[in-house]
């Protein structure tokens, strides 16, 4: 069964250590050509994340050396590895069982220093969805870890509408519930996802959305990428597809046939779940799924429903 993945830290790995190779079978990434082929992962999310640590005067300029490491060192012709930039390159009938698409998302408007014709350039250069936070203030708005946040700034009410014009897609993953909700109030007419969070009333942990932050994305026709952090799953170390599956039961109760999916958040995580280890494990949650639901609606969950929201919006 196709798959989509709409979070991944690659780059971030990549950019902390150069020897690091996306095509090597013996890698220590969560996420790589053979795990993804394995699994029939189709289309995977590339995030670019600046870390704090990065000055503010670096940020752009780190931004950049990831794209180009996407660029140099993962998407590749010659392996069957094509960017996504418009609708017609999304993943169809007719590709074969080694072609992946990737895309590129900037986590966090840290990068952008405060500038829209920043943004207008990294979307020249294929970013294609943006994180509005990280966990902490920004320029933009504040994110879920500040002990007294705020919403959304002027520059991140204008950095709203300067994405949805270019046709990038708005994730509220990380973010703050003031600027959330402004975001929707901003919103026009577009999808909203939430790429990588889990359901505050399965497991209370502030990376996870309420009851009523996941109807409004699933009003806006957008999707709720169930992620695989053990923290944000149970709060337990030792986690497994059994504990994950209420949250998705949970966001089905919800009405969210049509707007759930995956964001593993691979390679930007310490402890993983026991087993679902890597990218190349997706299948046995494809099992688990198969033996609950109608193949019909695990099928949306893995690949429909993101490459509907992609479509709309690119």
């Amino acid at each position: 069964m196709w798959k989509v993945d709409s979070h991944c830290d690659v780059l971030w790995k990549m950019w902390r250590d150069p020897n690091v190779s996306f095509f090597d079978k013996n890698s220590s990434l969560h996420v790589h050509m053979d795990h993804l082929r394995k699994s029939q992962m189709k289309l995977q999310t590339f995030a670019v994340f600046v870390s704090p640590s990065v000055s503010v005067s670096e940020r752009f300029y780190n931004a950049l050396k990831m794209i180009d490491i996407f660029y140099e060192k993962i998407v590749n012709p010659s392996q069957k590895v094509s960017v996504v930039l418009h609708p017609d390159d999304l993943p169809e009938e007719g590709w074969s069982d080694e072609q992946i698409g990737a895309i590129l998302s900037l986590e966090g408007a840290d990068a952008l220093q405060g500038e829209l014709h920043n943004l207008r350039n990294l979307y020249r250069l294929g970013v294609r969805s943006l994180g509005l936070t990280w966990n902490w203030r920004n320029e933009a708005a504040d994110g879920v870890l500040e002990p007294s946040p705020g919403g959304l700034s002027q520059f991140g009410r204008e950095l709203v509408r300067e994405a949805q014009e270019l046709g990038i897609i708005l994730d509220v993953s990380h973010i703050a519930e003031k600027p959330f909700w402004e975001v929707m109030e901003q919103n026009r007419g577009k999808p909203i996802i939430a790429s990588h969070s889990n359901c505050k009333s399965v497991h209370n942990h502030p990376r996870n959305l309420t009851d009523e932050q996941i109807k409004a994305i699933i009003q806006t026709g957008g999707v709720i990428g169930i992620t695989f952090v053990p923290l944000f799953i149970s709060g337990e170390k030792s986690t497994d597809i059994s504990q994950l599956i209420p949250h998705i039961e949970h966001v089905l109760s919800l009405g969210g046939e049509n707007n759930l999916g995956f964001g593993s958040d691979f390679d930007g995580i310490d402890e993983t779940m026991t087993d679902l280890t890597d990218a190349g494990e997706y299948n046995r949650l494809e099992e688990e799924l198969l033996k609950r639901y109608p193949e019909k609606i695990v099928k949306k969950i893995f690949f429909d429903n993101w490459i509907r929201v992609y479509r709309e919006v690119l």
